[in-house]
């Protein structure tokens, strides 16, 4: 899985990710690192890039219907989360994550995660 990591996540979400043997790639190293969601969400349909925020306007599913994205992922956190914390909670869901979040909106918790299809 490639994943687009949006701006809201700690740097260190892409060496997460790596470990778990998938790809990422930050928002900041491709010049989106102050977009708006609209454009960000675009650069991850044209580029089939799975979306990964904590950002809830990207769950909205009128505004981005996650038939149109290689996945929606989007993180709940508890408040005043450290980044130890996003990235355990990032490290469980890639360990437990589906094959394929095409077409997906989920949404992740502590514990566990929702999928929308």
């Amino acid at each position: 899985m490639h994943f687009l990591v949006d701006a809201n996540m700690p740097k260190r979400c892409n060496d997460v990710i790596r470990h778990a043997g998938h790809v990422a790639t930050d928002v900041r190293d491709v010049g989106l690192g102050v977009a708006e969601d609209t454009e960000i969400a675009a650069y991850a349909a044209r580029h089939q890039l799975c979306i990964l925020t904590i950002d809830f306007d990207l769950a909205n599913i009128r505004d981005y219907p996650p038939k149109d994205y290689a996945g929606i992922v989007v993180l709940t956190l508890p408040k005043r989360a450290t980044e130890d914390v996003i990235c355990d909670i990032l490290a469980n869901f890639l360990s437990h994550m589906p094959a394929d979040l095409r077409g997906c909106l989920i949404v992740v918790d502590k514990k566990y995660f929702r999928v929308r299809r």
